[in-house]
């Protein structure tokens, strides 16, 4: 495998600066690409539990990824290098190292056809049924190693189709599970009246097939039959997926939904034990603005937005034997608001995958210009299947997941002033969330705010603020942070984050004290690229990036990162 990636590297170098030199000025390509660096010096603190293997054994890591493109008549080659060294990205309680080529690609287009082979990103509608993407903030890759062809029918209407197997796992970024999976999607969009006089209508329909292979077949077959009789069934060698969906536009007034189910498979259910079960996910959302009214002498605008899902046994992996975030096909991010000051990023609410249902709405307003009021509402909960049993009805109920409540106010002051105020609360069922029984639900009272001062020449200055308050998990918080732009260049942040009234339970590993967690970062621009150094401490929780969340131990070092574009 090593040979062949270095054989498609130098392909790749050698097709690009054969195809440049031998074409006049007038056809040469585009080559373009980018690079990102990580590193990490691991400085152990056994106080917030910052102590895992990278502090005991390996003290540092690095991951670089190097993306290369050259696109030139129709024709684009891609090649990206990847690098782990002692890197917790993949397992957090464990270290990786491994180098390779992580994802290649050419495709070509030929009239209306586009024919992909190699590596591949896509998803089919919201990507429920079938996503297959990047987070690198989290350590996870699920591209798709096979070949993809989409032909556009017109302009309105493409139809498109693959198959191939999913790249990577946490024991192997470089490998491909033995699992195929093909799919096959339409979409396009219709006018509803004559010149769209009644609006627009978007459509599109999916279906996808997974096929497990003997190997993942047998160790599944085994593990069943140490089940009771009673519990025993018939695994599946093929799991078929289908979603239909619409959007319609009239104005400023927009209407989405989507229907997915999956035939029946084995899963894994709550009690660690795998079942039989099919599976749906039901969304839909609704959005409405007006602008340039009048309220009073002022000119106001409002916008409102509107999301419900419903999450029914839609687990869909590579194998039913994979597991947190391993393998995964199907795309369920949070239904809830995606903050990102420190404290109120503290809990979130991965989808549930075995069953959910919720509901998200947002107001936004403008009573006139400078001020700006925003208003989110979100609440999860299980399906009553998956829920707790009533000890007086014997009855199964829903039980509360989740919940938010977030109020912001930003005001304009004068030329170069602005100022933000909120308030966040939480009730955040952790013993769900991260399966731990003797916990109780968190609810938190988070009152926060953001001062930023322009000046000349680029300069300027931001100081952000929040206060966690809760008797539950670790106890309640407070955190500034002070933000100066000494330059368009460069900027310096200085904060701490305090554990200031502590609460511990008896399974938590960090010291039962006022516990800080201080940030210290620099960061430097110079053309298109981006240098950070930071030494920072960071609490033990759920990291979430675009809605995707795993849990992850606490930090407590030096990173040093480098981004450029080229």
């Amino acid at each position: 495998m090593r040979h062949f990636n270095t054989l498609i590297l130098l392909a790749f170098v050698a097709t690009a600066g054969m195809v440049s030199g031998q074409t006049k000025d007038s056809d040469k390509g585009q080559f373009s690409g980018n690079l990102l660096m990580n590193y990490q010096k691991y400085l152990r603190d056994d106080s917030i539990g910052a102590n895992t293997k990278v502090y005991k054994e390996n003290t540092a890591s690095a991951d670089a990824w190097l993306f290369m493109q050259y696109r030139m008549k129709g024709y684009s080659f891609i090649v990206r290098y990847d690098a782990f060294n002692n890197s917790p990205l993949l397992d957090p309680q464990d270290a990786y190292t491994d180098h390779g080529i992580g994802f290649w690609q050419v495709s070509k287009s030929i009239d209306k056809l586009d024919i992909t082979m190699g590596s591949f990103y896509d998803q089919f509608g919201t990507g429920v049924l079938f996503r297959s993407y990047e987070q690198r903030q989290i350590g996870i890759d699920y591209a798709i190693q096979g070949m993809r062809l989409k032909y556009n029918i017109n302009d309105k209407w493409a139809i498109k189709g693959f198959a191939g197997n999913q790249k990577g796992n946490i024991k192997n970024r470089f490998g491909f599970a033995k699992q195929v999976i093909s799919g096959l999607n339409i979409e396009g969009g219709i006018p509803v009246g004559k010149m769209s006089k009644y609006g627009d209508l978007s459509v599109g329909a999916s279906a996808i097939n997974r096929s497990l292979d003997r190997e993942t077949m047998d160790r599944l077959v085994g593990t069943i039959n140490t089940y009771d009789l009673a519990d025993r069934f018939y695994p599946k060698y093929n799991m078929y997926g289908f979603n239909a969906y619409f959007g319609y536009n009239i104005g400023n007034f927009s209407w989405n939904v989507e229907g997915n189910v999956k035939t029946p498979e084995a899963i894994l259910g709550m009690n660690d034990r795998f079942k039989l079960a099919g599976g749906n996910v039901l969304y839909t959302s609704l959005s409405w603005g007006k602008g340039g009214w009048k309220l009073g002498k002022q000119k106001a605008s409002i916008g409102l937005n509107l999301q419900a899902r419903h999450v029914d046994n839609f687990a869909f992996r590579t194998a039913p034997t994979e597991a947190l975030l391993n393998g995964l096909v199907s795309y369920l991010p949070s239904m809830t608001r995606q903050n990102t000051y420190r404290l109120l990023s503290r809990y979130n609410a991965p989808g549930q995958e075995l069953g959910e249902d919720g509901i998200q709405g947002e107001v936004e307003f403008k009573p006139r210009k400078g001020t700006q009021i925003f208003f989110n509402a979100s609440y999860v909960q299980t399906l009553a299947s998956n829920g707790k049993l009533n000890a007086v009805t014997g009855v199964m109920e829903a039980e509360k997941l989740f919940s938010e409540n977030y109020l912001e106010v930003v005001q304009k002051l004068g030329k170069h002033d602005k100022l933000k105020l909120g308030i966040q609360q939480i009730h955040y069922n952790q013993t769900r969330y991260e399966d731990e029984p003797e916990y109780v639900p968190v609810k938190t009272f988070t009152p926060f705010g953001e001062w930023l001062h322009t000046m000349e020449h680029g300069k300027s200055l931001r100081v952000e603020w929040q206060y966690l308050s809760t008797k539950n998990d670790q106890g309640s918080f407070a955190n500034l942070m002070v933000e100066y732009w000494a330059t368009k260049q460069l900027s310096i942040a200085v904060g701490d984050m305090v554990n200031v009234i502590p609460h511990r339970y008896e399974r938590m590993i960090i010291a039962d004290k006022v516990l800080h967690y201080p940030t210290v970062f620099i960061g430097y621009t110079e053309k298109n690229t981006v240098f950070t150094l930071a030494y920072l401490k960071q609490q033990q929780g759920v990291n979430c990036s675009g809605g995707i969340c795993r849990e992850e131990p606490a930090f407590s070092g030096i990173r040093f990162t480098v981004s450029s574009n080229f």
